[in-house]
């Protein structure tokens, strides 16, 4: 793999479980509160978000690169 592909597979990962964890505990803290049992309900919302989400950002960050940067006027 090339390191390219490599920077950005791992980008993806990195990307994935901190926006993922922190988007899946504030809603969930939102939608059941802190219960007894708030880590396992924050547990299994991660788990399905990070196998949806890390394939969405790996897929579609070079998209969003790209409309930025015509948004911005910017080379590409």
């Amino acid at each position: 793999m090339n390191p390219q592909k490599k920077f950005h597979l791992t980008f993806s990962f990195i990307m994935g479980a901190m926006m993922i964890s922190l988007m899946t505990f504030v809603i969930t803290a939102v939608n059941v509160g802190f219960t007894p049992d708030f880590l396992a309900k924050w547990g299994r919302a991660f788990a399905v978000a990070y196998v949806v989400g890390v394939p969405v950002i790996f897929f579609l960050a070079p998209m969003a690169r790209k409309i930025t940067g015509r948004l911005l006027g910017m080379p590409g």
